[in-house]
């Protein structure tokens, strides 16, 4: 299982990467072999400014939908538009093509609390 040690994870199995000042979200490898085929990515937020650990969206496999969690504060500005015709990326490559959105942190020091690459291993192998 791939877990970069470029990003930053959640015990709800989403990771963000910092860019400049803006921040990529998704989901990780862990989550979406755990999840199966993904066919549906549904992000009704973008444009909203919600806290660390909100719902901006849901995620919809064959048999469940499961939701989305922010792992930092911060405005969503735009959401992956090539997922509406091919969800698949996120199976495919979650940490790249597949991700989700974009934020706009409201605080840096939220990065913080997040795990890393090691931590987060622990946390799926426990």
């Amino acid at each position: 299982m791939n877990c970069p040690t470029n990003v930053k994870y959640t015990p709800e199995h989403e990771w963000i990467r910092q860019e400049g000042d803006v921040a990529y979200v998704g989901i990780t490898d862990y989550a979406q072999q755990q999840l199966g085929d993904i066919v549906f990515v549904d992000i009704p937020t973008v444009g909203e400014t919600l806290a660390a650990g909100e719902t901006f969206g849901t995620i919809e496999v064959v048999k469940t939908v499961s939701d989305l969690f922010l792992p930092v504060s911060g405005e969503v500005l735009e959401q992956n538009d090539a997922l509406a015709d091919q969800p698949e990326l996120v199976n495919q490559d979650p940490y790249g093509e597949g991700w989700l959105i974009k934020i706009k942190p409201a605080d840096d020091a939220d990065f913080d609390s997040l795990l890393g690459a090691g931590a987060y291993k622990e946390l799926i192998n426990s």
